[in-house]
């Protein structure tokens, strides 16, 4: 799978549109992460630490989402 360079994400707190993946723990423990589509970016964020200033995200295009998600689906 090649993963391409993807731009600087702007700050997406309050703009995203972030859902919780649906294979995320449903313990209760949270241990979840988010996905947001912008355009034809894909963001990515651990959901215990979205309200932090500084929270990490991590990126990728959409050919490469499509690529994990495949596979993922492909290796279960």
């Amino acid at each position: 799978m090649t993963i391409h360079a993807t731009p600087a994400l702007p700050d997406l707190r309050g703009v995203a549109s972030w859902r919780k993946s649906t294979r995320s723990s449903s313990g209760g423990n949270g241990q979840c992460i988010e996905v947001a589509c912008l355009d034809a970016t894909v963001a990515i964020r651990d959901s215990k630490h979205c309200s932090d200033a500084g929270y990490p995200v991590l990126a990728v295009d959409t050919t490469s989402w499509a690529g994990f998600v495949n596979e993922l689906k492909t290796t279960a």
